[in-house]
């Protein structure tokens, strides 16, 4: 079965005015969309990845230096999770576990958000901002174009922020600064990267026959 443009886990304009129901209609309509797309284009006839999951298309793309399929495959697994970390501005705030850990590593939520936003406004062009849980610790770092913790040993994925051009344009032109401030000031959603510290976050945004569908929990 091909991959999918999964649906949006909330309405277009849920995130509204720090994302407009724009530039959701383009991103996700529109640049995902066409990811997904070239995914199934690419693999095609490939016998050798049928019944495969995405997250073992793109690991096996990257292992055979197939370009074209891990870029496609490696941007529809990175949106499909980057939608998850954002939710309608409530006031959510990090608690439990992942509390103490951004208390351990940064001290508060407040310096953590601050070294996301340096992350994503100093990554040189196209990219991904990402929160890991690296050996049992959090840590900031930035993937450039469509790379991905899926095809990097040790980095297990909580949260990200997509900073290609086409996820701000439409709402900040070409203000990126401005852009990281307000998310993750504003949209983050905090339940779904404490789910993420299970250690399951990869098949959070997998899909296909070999995804295993991992227990959500609060």
């Amino acid at each position: 079965m091909p991959f999918q443009l999964r649906e949006l886990p909330y309405a277009k304009d849920a995130l509204a005015p720090h994302m407009s129901a724009e530039t959701l209609d383009y991103h996700h309509g529109k640049h995902h969309k066409a990811y997904v797309a070239k995914t199934n284009e690419l693999i095609e006839g490939q016998r050798d990845l049928s019944g495969a999951s995405l997250t073992q298309v793109v690991r096996e793309a990257r292992r055979s230096d197939n370009a074209k399929l891990f870029n496609n495959g490696a941007q529809l697994w990175n949106h499909s999770f980057f939608w998850q970390c954002l939710a309608p501005a409530q006031g959510q705030q990090p608690s439990g576990k992942l509390a103490t850990l951004i208390n351990d590593a940064f001290g508060n939520a407040e310096y953590l958000l601050q070294k996301l936003q340096e992350e994503a406004v100093n990554h040189f062009s196209n990219g991904w901002a990402w929160l890991l849980l690296d050996r049992g610790n959090l840590r900031v770092t930035s993937l450039h174009d469509a790379d991905t913790p899926i095809v990097h040993e040790g980095m297990v994925p909580l949260f990200t922020l997509d900073v290609w051009e086409h996820a701000y344009y439409i709402d900040y032109r070409n203000e990126r600064p401005r852009f990281a401030s307000t998310v993750l000031a504003n949209i983050v959603n905090w339940d779904f990267v404490a789910q993420n510290l299970d250690g399951q976050g990869f098949e959070r945004a997998n899909q296909g026959e070999g995804a295993r569908s991992p227990e959500l929990t609060a």
